[in-house]
């Protein structure tokens, strides 16, 4: 089955070469070519017989030259209609997804945006996935972006289209625009209640001018019909029926199969090998040694040596039988545990101020009560479901790559100065995406792909196992936290100082760069909404030795970990209940801007004239939460209950977790309850969904999740020693409720995961008086929580 038929290849445009029976009219801004003529719909009017629709021949109006598209610099991209919808002859609209698919379900997000202001029958509403092309504008789909990046441009496109449609209609009927309106892939009239279908006026629509967007008028909230919506998902069908294709299932004539013995080590290298046994393997055709690694890493592939075979097997076992001697880089000597232990040391030194308001030194010198506590996370890997994949074929100077790549323009950039040809010989085309919580944003696998396939001469497809994904990956940064409070005679926090220190990614593309960044810190460290009168916020250098990257939520992982931990210590130090005191610390509803005090803060990219930080809405979610929770509710022995709020990608969530501690220290999770205040909300099914996956995460990797290194190399190998949460450990009651919100979209794939950790830690300390500072709280190899001295006030 060609992958044109599952979807996954967008079909031809029409009129292309070779191609004039296609069925589909693309929406050009200049003309419809079409083929052969129109399919006539029937329709029943109420009050006549029989309706047969005309055969409406688009030549036969005299039409001046379109013009060019006026919606090319809209706010998020380019909103010309033809880019994103193409319509049938028979009335199906096809619409073009530009960000990967990975279980986010954009696909469908995406569709209902713009079908909704196109006015499309939703019945008859496809989406086909875009190659990697600058002419789509930015295609990363990471940062839980593709909404909030996309909502205002996709209805442009939507409703600018819907608008020619009209106008195609009161030609044919020679009537006022404003007596034809459109509904569910119909046009009417108000003169006779005629209807003409959307396929029927297609052609005629894609040769009149694109309207500018002063001339189109968006929907308001009251009149959406599928945006909030819960519309069923439009690739979930297909996945039960297996007919989606994914970065394993490609397949291609004469394909042959590759797997790589990767340098243990970042810039380790081969110092020689013997392939004598490997080439004994049964299926195994040659074997191919890759470039080594140099610094800085950037997206390169780690080198070492391929072993390519008729099947992804033979490749495996081809590996086994490698004899390889290793030569040692410049990490050889990293140790993790020692490493954490010289980062905990830097935190407690003072470091360059990021943020700062009042005089905090002179507030914890004359604090009633002065509280530190110091926190550590590890290195996590992102672990998809479906690990790296890619495939290569090359024609003569061409690349082709079919890929589960998050940003395949970024990939084809890549691929470009890797092989040294120009990025119009590329074509990346990304496939559905098995999960990929960052790690797909990085392409060196593709790269691996691309250079066997152009040494063996034929199509490549090259098979990451998990034991390659989880100890050659771009892992998220090993961090150590400092915090100290001082607090009066009542209790109020009077003086906050945190202090994050962490090999920051940038050192993935610059080896030299030891400091944080301003979007690292701006995470959930320098954006801390408190209203303590004297804050202070400082960062210490780290220097990476792995390659580091960013995984679901980055940095707010660890920052929300020690700033709603501290929080909740505050609260006990002070004898006073944990959520009353984090409303307390949060202040009254205002908004905040860091930079007046010192902070270079990005906002995500946004400005905060758009996305303000809004303590009002923080303030809400948490006590929708505990109100959900029952918050304050008699709980049996050994039961606890814990809260943590955060904002991060323009979004605002609130946790509560109930955990039930065994005298052994084993952990249940009696019930989850999560409030999100993620703006406008596309489709509230998908959100919730979004919701539980990504605390779902997040307590996977504060139970268990632990990248470790020893002699620059990675420990964990696979599921036994690099752990996720399992089905049976999984919160028995779950809920989660979404606040409805004017606000525009922020992001809804990575907030809920930052307070997962600090509301279980503070659950745990609430249902045995033990203060987990430290993550993860079990490991890959336990059973039962690491429980400290239990704490007093």
């Amino acid at each position: 089955m060609l992958m044109r038929d599952l979807g996954i290849i967008p079909a031809p445009e029409a009129g292309a070469a070779g191609d004039e029976a296609s069925p589909y009219v693309n929406l050009s801004r200049r003309a419809f070519v079409g083929g052969a003529g129109l399919f006539v719909l029937g329709v029943a009017l109420a009050g006549c017989s029989t309706y047969v629709e005309p055969d409406i021949d688009a030549d036969g109006f005299d039409l001046p030259d379109a013009g060019p598209s006026p919606l090319t610099e809209v706010r998020g991209g380019d909103a010309t209609p033809a880019l994103w919808i193409a319509i049938d002859k028979d009335g199906a609209v096809t619409i073009t997804c530009h960000r990967s698919e990975m279980g986010q379900q954009v696909w469908t997000s995406m569709a209902q945006i713009v079908a909704d202001e196109l006015e499309a029958d939703w019945d008859k509403v496809t989406i086909v996935q875009a190659e990697g092309h600058e002419r789509y504008g930015d295609q990363n789909t990471d940062g839980s972006r593709s909404v909030r990046f996309n909502f205002h441009r996709l209805r442009v496109a939507g409703a600018a289209m819907r608008k020619m449609l009209v106008a195609a209609a009161a030609l044919y009927w020679k009537l006022p625009e404003d007596q034809c309106s459109a509904k569910a892939g119909l046009v009417s009239n108000s003169q006779n209640d005629e209807t003409l279908s959307y396929g029927n006026l297609a052609e005629l629509a894609g040769r009149l001018a694109v309207p500018a967007e002063a001339d189109i008028t968006l929907k308001t909230p009251r009149e959406w019909r599928y945006i909030n919506a819960e519309i069923p998902s439009l690739t979930v069908p297909r996945i039960v029926r297996g007919e989606g294709t994914f970065g394993i299932d490609v397949q291609r004539p004469g394909m042959v199969h590759a797997v790589i013995a990767r340098p243990p080590q970042l810039f380790g290298r081969v110092g020689s090998f013997d392939d004598a046994k490997t080439l004994a393997v049964p299926g195994v055709l040659s074997t191919m040694r890759l470039p080594d690694a140099r610094p800085p890493a950037l997206y390169q592939p780690l080198g070492g040596v391929a072993v390519v075979a008729r099947n992804t097997w033979a490749a495996i076992e081809g590996r086994r039988a490698l004899e390889i001697a290793w030569a040692d880089g410049p990490n050889a000597g990293y140790d993790s545990e020692t490493y954490a232990a010289q980062m905990q040391a830097t935190a407690r030194r003072s470091g360059k101020v990021r943020r700062s308001r009042g005089n905090v030194g002179a507030a914890l010198a004359a604090a009633e009560t002065r509280v530190t506590a110091e926190y550590y996370a590890p290195h996590l890997g992102q672990t998809p479901m479906e690990p790296p994949s890619a495939t290569a074929e090359w024609d003569g100077d061409r690349l082709e790559c079919w890929a589960c790549v998050q940003d395949p323009q970024s990939t084809r950039e890549t691929l470009a100065g890797a092989l040294g040809i120009d990025k119009e010989l590329i074509k990346v085309t990304p496939t559905w995406l098995g999960g990929a919580f960052g790690r797909k944003s990085k392409p060196d696998f593709v790269i691996e792909a691309a250079l066997i396939a152009r040494e063996v001469g034929k199509p490549v497809k090259v098979t990451w196992t998990r034991e390659d994904d989880v100890r050659h990956g771009f892992y998220h940064s090993v961090s150590a936290q400092y915090c100290e409070a001082g607090l009066d005679k009542d209790g109020t926090c009077t003086a906050w100082l945190h202090r994050s220190v962490f090999p920051p990614i940038s050192s993935t593309f610059d080896n030299s760069v030891s400091e944080p960044s301003d979007g690292e810190l701006g995470m959930g460290a320098t954006d801390v909404p408190f209203a303590a009168p004297n804050l202070r916020v400082e960062s210490g250098n780290a220097k990476g030795h792995l390659r580091i990257g960013w995984l679901r939520s980055v940095a707010n992982i660890y920052h929300a970990f020690a700033v709603q931990s501290f929080a909740a210590e505050l609260a006990h130090a002070a004898g006073r209940d944990q959520k009353d005191y984090l409303l307390e610390l949060i202040g009254p509803p205002r908004q905040l801007d860091p930079a007046a005090e010192g902070a270079k803060y990005g906002n995500y990219g946004a400005s905060l004239e758009e996305y303000p930080i809004d303590t009002g809405r923080l303030r809400q979610v948490a006590e929708k939460a505990a109100d959900m929770a029952q918050w304050g509710r008699k709980l049996p022995d050994r039961h606890g209950l814990g809260i943590a709020v955060h904002r991060s990608f323009l979004s605002y969530v609130a946790t509560v977790i109930e955990v039930a501690v065994g005298k052994d220290g084993a952990l249940r999770i009696p019930g989850v309850w999560v409030a999100v205040d993620a703006g406008t909300v596309i489709n509230p099914r998908h959100v919730r969904a979004q919701v539980e996956g990504g605390t779902i995460y997040g307590l996977s990797n504060a139970l268990y999740g632990a990248i470790t290194a020893k002699n620059g190399a990675v420990v964990q190998d696979n599921f036994p020693s690099w752990r996720v949460l399992r089905m049976g450990e999984a919160p028995r009651d779950f809920k989660v409720e979404i606040i409805a919100s004017d606000a525009p979209p922020g992001g809804v794939g990575e907030p809920p995961t930052p307070p997962a950790a600090p509301a279980l830690a503070n659950a745990i300390f609430a249902a045995t008086g033990h203060r987990l500072r430290t993550l993860p709280f079990i490991g890959a190899e336990g059973d039962t929580l690491r429980l400290p001295p239990r704490q007093t006030a």
